[in-house]
């Protein structure tokens, strides 16, 4: 289980926000309240210290909002303004005057001393209570003989006996381990962990805060919640979302996620929330836990609550801070001089089999002059372009300004948050004298709003207001080409320079596409803001129909989401080219590219681009999108003769999506939970889901999909009840199966029909003689057949906790079989089929694996503590069947490998002597270009010749088998320390950034180059003139294996007494960092190769970030 919380590092940055609470509470009520009591005994109201323990936390941790959530379920408390605690009578009251003594005492945390605000000091078996002031100080008037009840949230209840004549009693109270992270978000609802059956992690804005200047938030989840995936290929402002995998990948036709914020479908705002509105999120993986959503939940579902107000006065809570960001790691390239050596062996090599090769040999007179040039003249004769350095800053900066307040009274609750994000631009500012500065940026404005409105005892209103405003700056037409930065990663240095003294820009006539001028295509590339806008609106009416059962509630949703892309406002700058220009290194000739005035003389070029106002985004993909949801709910809770406890749940939802002009997509869900336990011992649960969905014909629009679990807690029983080794132990199996309906296209069971083009009436001559009628065709052949993808889910898990909380975790071990995958397009049909095969449900993978948690937690002699966990995660997938061509051989077929396998010639080593080649396979094509220092390919089929039947698996898929966390931390007193380690392995991925590609001095720095004399290279030497086949072999398959320090953090908490001298309540700095070092045989640092351009163009970069600032409470 994750260790977030319970810990001192979360409870004194809560800690500002008790202060302000408790202050409240005094200044307000504790005055007068035990006076008013005396007075007006009849007219108490009950009031519930859990809750206002909990009140005024804007930071609270997850699992503060988790023992609420449960303490609310069980008993619905009455809210006063005193603090008495449940009704008293006059008669009380008189004996209390007479009898009571005043008690006083200071609560202080048993680790380090400080006090400690909002702790409930409640005399046991009454209803009189008062909760510690600022300073942990408290006092109450009790009998000899009573007992005090010291509770708060995080630590060990203590209850101490009074005793006649002592009047002080000072409380050390001991942190709890077990106390916290007992609820947990789950589909359409909250269980208690300890009764949980699902596999489930969660995780909260705190621990998300801390990802060091991170702001998408799909980036923060990676490494902090077991199970959960991610991959990221670009650094990209504003389009930093990385790929999501829960238990890894499990089908070809996608493996998102179902993500949910605060309870509807919205994957387009998650990606653009602000973290600091998030109050927890959650990960179901198992059947247990997601078949409830049918057909959204096969691959795993994300479950994001934003925070919302508590009773009390205003809080305000602010965070700014400013994030330094650096390109994290690009492929390291030689300069010219060392390139041009290396170009220089592979045609001494080469003589033998290209002797005309020895003319381009470059002398070592001139191979200096690209190193040290005499003059300005020679250095752009010569160029020697370091083109990262040229194109990329060495920094840039990110800022972010939050501001939250909540608060509120018995009858209505807010929580409002406002939030700006800026990322800057690693692109060096380029002029083009052209009036405009191109480029890329960030800025995001979203805000919150959460009303919870108390109409009647009953009954309560909630209302949800999210909103995001982001506008980013890129190049004219969305800035997602390559080249922009391919440059950087593709460039020889010596092509030539990227702008000349003279003002214009540089290019390369002899290979203007090998080498592309990424600066000049970036200067006048124009400028388009894109901007989203997005509202998102939740209506939710919560009803307790106690009148009609005790324990039923009703809870009716209305959801209306909206988003519009506007595109097109900005500077086109198209088709307004410039002049261009090469140096000749062999004749210092001058070659220009554009002669717009059919002279080379007095060239000028117009400024003439235009502004553009902007239009809204019409296509499929980016036009505006418009949601409707709607969703009714019935839960009823009972014990049964105090022991049996039963849970049950009824809903009903229809969502309608829809973008652009295309016809609308519906669901229907109709589901239900039962949940049952026995002395939260003997656990047993079940749900179903009815769904539908309008991709599937009339046969199978509709599909039922259930799941069911056990569990027992073996520490219930008696033998193990009063055990000092073991706390916790809970072992619990599920089995259950998941619909897909994420097919892909829509409307695949029906024939469709197309209306353009014409028939050609001739069959022989020159004329294309077609019809002069447009006709229709029929484009797709539907199969009414296609129906859902079924997954069946195992899974197996047992939780422990040892030691009065020292050590706990958890294990869990998985099997998902996926069925009925479907195929459209890929299909082992014939060619002479006449038309693209229909689509048709023949595939099935499965997916194995194994989750481990381990957590640690001590508090040294001398106040210090120290924390640690480590989570593992394997996910295995096989490919069962995807319809392989009957006659392939086995290692060909996809079937008994995973999804995305690699594959590749494979090399056994070097041919190091003429001998070796002469006496090798020969090869099916251009096999006398083989070389000495080239690799010695394997006949994998044994047939007597390479060829393309030789390619076989090699290697992993793009998404790792295996993923490794590890957080180490420490707290003392206000300082606090963690470093995040992440690493990932079993995974592969192609970057084939070949050197001297095209006859081009570009060689990257790979190590060691083979030779006569240096047989053993780390890398076969480079080929100039002769073609050769199958090079390379797996050469550029990279071990994509990496270990990164993800995240770290040092901070203080400043002590609320101090902070109180300065106007605060509370007050927080800290410095933290993101992807600080990498460690990986990859040239690079992109995690994956999906997003813009292909694999060997490069990417934005990914960045390294160094994160500063702080967090105050008013």
């Amino acid at each position: 289980m994750k260790r977030i919380v319970p810990r001192q590092f979360f409870f004194r940055m809560n800690r500002a926000g008790c202060f302000l609470l408790v202050f409240l509470i005094s200044w307000g009520n504790h005055s007068q309240a035990y006076s008013e009591t005396i007075e007006d005994s009849t007219a108490s109201v009950s009031f519930h210290p859990r809750e206002t323990e909990l009140k005024d936390s804007v930071s609270r941790s997850k699992k503060e909002k988790e023992n609420t959530a449960r303490e609310e379920a069980e008993k619905k408390p009455k809210k006063s303004e005193n603090i008495r605690f449940g009704k008293s009578t006059t008669k009380e009251s008189a004996q209390s005057i007479s009898e009571f003594q005043e008690i006083r005492g200071v609560v202080v945390d048993d680790s380090d001393g400080e006090p400690i605000p909002g702790v409930t000091v409640l005399i046991k078996g009454t209803s009189r209570g008062i909760a510690t002031g600022i300073d942990g100080e408290f006092s109450i008037d009790a009998e000899p003989g009573e007992v005090l009840i010291f509770s708060f949230i995080g630590y060990k209840t203590q209850e101490i006996p009074v005793q006649a004549g002592r009047t002080v009693y000072n409380i050390s109270l001991v942190n709890s381990d077990t106390s916290l992270e007992e609820v947990v978000i789950i589909g359409y609802g909250e269980q208690r962990k300890e009764t949980l059956i699902g596999a489930v992690s969660q995780t909260n804005s705190a621990v998300l805060q801390r990802t060091g200047g991170v702001s998408n938030l799909g980036a923060a989840l990676t490494g902090n919640l077991p199970g959960l995936i991610t991959t990221q290929s670009s650094g990209m402002p504003g389009d930093e979302t990385p790929q999501i995998f829960i238990r890894g990948q499990n089908s070809w036709n996608g493996n998102s996620p179902l993500i949910l914020v605060d309870g509807v479908e919205r994957p387009e705002f998650f990606n653009q929330m602000d973290i600091g509105s998030v109050e927890s999120i959650s990960v179901l993986k198992d059947a247990s836990a997601t078949a409830v959503f049918g057909s959204r939940g096969a691959n795993g579902v994300i479950i994001v609550t934003t925070k919302r107000g508590k009773e009390g006065r205003a809080e305000i809570v602010a965070r700014v801070n400013a994030t330094v960001k650096a390109p994290s790691k690009l492929p390291g390239k030689m300069d010219a001089y060392d390139a041009i050596g290396i170009r220089n062996r592979a045609i001494e090599r080469e003589l033998t089999s290209s002797p005309q090769a020895w003319s381009q040999i470059i002398p070592q007179g001139i191979r200096e002059k690209y190193r040290y040039p005499a003059n300005l003249e020679e250095a752009e004769r010569y160029p020697n372009i370091d083109w990262q350095n040229y194109l990329f800053k060495d920094h840039a900066m990110a800022y972010n300004a939050n501001v939250a307040i909540s608060g509120g009274t018995k009858l209505t609750k807010y929580f409002a948050a406002f939030d700006f994000q800026h990322e800057g631009d690693l692109f060096n500012q380029i002029d083009n004298d052209r009036g405009y500065q191109p480029g890329y940026n960030f800025n995001r404005l979203n805000f919150r709003n959460n009303l919870d409105f108390q109409l009647t005892p009953t009954t309560q209103l909630k209302v949800n207001l999210g909103g995001i405003y982001g506008v980013r700056k890129t190049p004219w037409q969305g800035g997602d080409d390559a080249n922009f930065w391919r440059a950087a990663y593709r460039n020889p240095p010596d092509a030539f320079v990227p702008r000349y003294s003279n003002g214009l820009w540089g290019y390369y006539p002899l290979d203007d596409y090998g080498a592309i001028n990424s600066a000049r295509v970036l200067a006048i590339g124009g400028v388009e803001n894109i901007t989203t806008t997005s509202l998102s609106t939740n209506l939710v009416l919560e009803q307790d129909l106690k009148m009609i059962a005790k324990g039923l509630t009703f809870r009716g949703t209305m959801a209306v989401d909206n988003t519009f892309i506007e595109v097109g406002r900005g500077v086109n700058d198209l088709f307004n080219d410039t002049e261009q220009m090469w140096i000749d290194p062999v004749t210092g000739r001058i070659n220009y590219k554009n002669n717009f005035d059919n002279s080379n003389f007095d060239f000028f070029q117009p400024i003439a681009w235009t502004t553009q106002g902007g239009n809204i985004a019409s296509d499929q993909f980016n036009g505006p999108q418009r949601r409707l949801f709607s969703q009714l709910q019935l839960n009823y809770t009972k014990t049964f003769g105090s022991d049996h406890n039963v849970n049950l749940m009824g809903l009903f939802s229809r969502q309608e999506d829809a973008i652009g002009s295309v016809i609308p997509s519906y669901r229907e869900d109709w589901v239900f939970r039962t949940t049952y336990n026995y002395k939260n011992k003997y656990l047993a649960e079940y749900n179903g889901a009815y769904n539908g969905s309008e991709k599937f014909g009339i046969d199978y629009r509709f599909a039922f999909f259930s799941s069911g679990g056990i569990g027992w807690v073996i520490s219930e029983e008696g033998f193990l009840k009063n055990n000092s080794t073991i706390d916790f132990l809970k072992v619990t199996a599920s089995y259950g199966q998941v619909g897909d309906d994420n097919i892909g296209s829509r409307f695949l069971y029906m024939n469709q029909w197309a209306f353009n083009g014409n028939s050609r009436m001739a069959t022989i001559g020159w004329r294309d003689d077609l019809s002069p009628y447009t006709w229709y065709r029929e484009q797709v052949i539907g199969n009414p057949n296609v129906r859902w993808e079924t997954v069946y889910k195992y899974n197996f898990k047992t939780e422990f906790s040892l030691f009065n909380g020292l050590i706990d975790g958890s294990f869990d071990l998985f099997r998902d079989d996926r069925v009925d995958i479907l195929m459209a397009g890929d299909r082992s049909i014939p060619s002479y089929y006449g038309a693209n095969a229909p689509a048709a449900n023949l595939g099935r993978v499965t997916t194995t694996g194994y989750e481990i948690e381990l957590g640690f937690n001590r508090i040294l002699s001398n106040g210090i503590r120290i924390w640690a966990d480590v989570a593992v995660t394997r996910a295995l997938d096989i490919v069962i069947n995807r319809d392989d061509p009957e006659f392939l051989v086995d290692y060909q077929k996809q079937a008994g490998f995973q999804l995305g396998q690699h594959r590749s010639h494979i090399d056994h080593g070097f041919y190091n002597t003429w001998d070796e080649v002469y006496g090798s396979t020969p090869h099916n094509t251009n096999n006398a270009g083989k070389l000495p220092g080239g690799y010695h390919i394997l006949d994998f089929n044994g047939d007597g010749i390479i060829d393309a039947f030789d390619a076989a698996p090699f290697g992993f898929s793009n998404v790792p088998q295996n993923t490794y966390n590890a957080n180490i931390g420490m707290e003392w007193k206000g300082l606090s320390f963690f470093v995040q380690l992440y690493a990932v392995n079993n995974v592969t991925r192609n970057v084939p950034f070949t050197n001297l590609d095209g006859q081009r001095n570009l060689v990257y720095d790979e190590g060691t180059y083979w030779s006569a004399d240096n047989p053993n290279a780390e890398t076969p030497l480079p080929v100039w003139l002769t073609p050769v086949s199958y090079y390379y072999g797996a050469r550029y398959l990279y071990d994509g294996s990496y270990l990164r320090i993800k995240n770290a953090e040092l901070a203080y908490t400043l002590n609320p007494l101090r902070a109180s001298k300065l106007g605060l309540n509370g007050l927080r700095v800290f410095l933290n960092g993101n992807n600080l070092f990498v460690w990986s045989l990859m040239p690079d640092d992109r995690e994956s190769n999906f997003g813009v351009g292909e694999a060997w163009e490069g990417a934005y970069p990914m960045v390294r970030r160094v994160n500063l600032g702080l967090t105050m409470t008013f």
